[in-house]
């Protein structure tokens, strides 16, 4: 009989349901928003709001596309050399995907098979078969999880940077506006959850993610440090709209220093290059470990440049703006606030909570001596 650890249970398939949900409900609010500031006549605002709903959608078609043409091609999960992957031909693949339908057919392709296995008795298959099974679905699932992450960093974090800085700015918002804000940033939290566990779940070398206080405290870090920098974005962009251009500078920096750590995350140098350029994006607000290498004087320089912008920003708008008395206490408190609490929950989980690597096994488990393309980006894409 299975462990727990190794099923992909039926709570499993509800969360992905729920993770489907909040994708689609995320993406809606946004498209919502944009067609109301398009009837206020608010074009920038609009235009915005929908370049990082496209720019989420078009980055994961494209990856997304690519990793099922690299599982055709993969000997291990496609041996007969078919052309079809999840029972789809490569061109009706690229219709779901120019319509923007990839992640949408992932999920769909997770669901069913899925709600398969969960009820599936003990006599329909032998353990093996089981086992190979849900191993399988985790290994979708992480996938799914990795394609999550960048539509999380390229449309929600950019979303809530602009419309908590609109809000701000004006000193008021509409309730789509609101959603909006409350929707991305559930869909980030989501997300980070999500990549974390499915990653560590789908290597069989590394101990998964434990359920209830080391997640609560690995999200913790990360919502109050990114909710911190966010904000601190804001208070720069409303002391001027020329921090847009520091802020594409600091975009360009990172990607430079993803690209100068020559990563081999993809399979051909043009989305090694659209890759880097996500990872840009996605360092831009948070640490991330391109390498999966040991990064503790990294991660410290990292959150130390953090820190520093967190303090620089609401100096800078009391100093230049001191009109803004009122939104830079209010602002300021949560900043420091979520700073201390972020860098604090990130020094107690890699401390005390954080899970270590297993020891290996003397024998190699069964099926699992050579690597898939899917568990390869598994491993390349998974932080320490």
């Amino acid at each position: 009989m299975l462990d727990s650890d190794s099923q992909y249970t039926q709570l499993r398939w509800l969360l992905t349901i729920a993770g489907f949900v909040l994708y689609v409900v995320d993406i809606g609010t946004d498209v919502a928003l944009a067609l109301r500031y398009v009837g206020e006549k608010q074009y920038v605002g609009a235009g915005l709001t929908l370049l990082f709903v496209l720019a989420g959608l078009l980055v994961s078609q494209i990856f997304s596309f690519a990793w099922y043409r690299d599982d055709m091609k993969d000997g291990l999960t496609n041996p007969d050399g078919r052309g079809t992957v999840a029972g789809i031909s490569t061109g009706v693949l690229i219709v779901l995907h120019v319509f923007g339908m990839g992640v949408v057919s992932r999920y769909y392709h997770l669901l069913k098979r899925g709600f398969k296995v969960t009820s599936m008795t003990p006599k329909c298959s032998t353990a093996e078969e089981r086992r190979e099974e849900h191993y399988f679905l985790f290994c979708l699932a992480a996938d799914l999880s990795m394609l999550k992450l960048f539509e999380a960093f390229l449309e929600s974090a950019p979303q809530l940077l602009l419309q908590l800085y609109i809000v701000l700015d004006h000193k008021e918002g509409s309730l789509m506006q609101y959603l909006s804000m409350v929707f991305s940033f559930f869909n980030i939290a989501w997300a980070l959850v999500d990549y974390r566990r499915c990653l560590r779940r789908s290597l069989p070398l590394i101990k998964e993610m434990p359920s209830g206080l080391p997640t609560a405290i690995y999200l913790l870090y990360k919502l109050c440090t990114i909710t911190s920098h966010i904000l601190s974005y804001s208070l720069l962009l409303i002391l001027s709209s020329y921090s847009s251009v520091a802020l594409v500078l600091l975009w360009l920096l990172m990607t430079t220093f993803t690209h100068l750590l020559h990563t081999n995350f993809c399979s051909s140098k043009g989305l090694e290059l659209i890759y880097q350029a996500v990872v840009g994006v996605i360092l831009t607000f948070t640490f991330f470990n391109v390498k999966g290498q040991d990064t503790k004087v990294l991660m410290t320089i990292y959150y130390i440049f953090n820190f520093l912008i967190n303090v620089t920003a609401p100096v800078l708008l009391a100093l230049l703006k001191p009109e803004q008395q009122t939104l830079l206490l209010v602002v300021g408190c949560l900043i420091g606030g979520g700073s201390v609490l972020g860098l604090g929950s990130l020094i107690l989980y890699y401390l005390y909570l954080h899970p270590r690597e297993k020891s290996c096994e003397a024998d190699e488990v069964d099926g699992m001596g050579k690597e898939t393309k899917s568990m390869r980006r598994m491993r390349i894409f998974l932080q320490p």
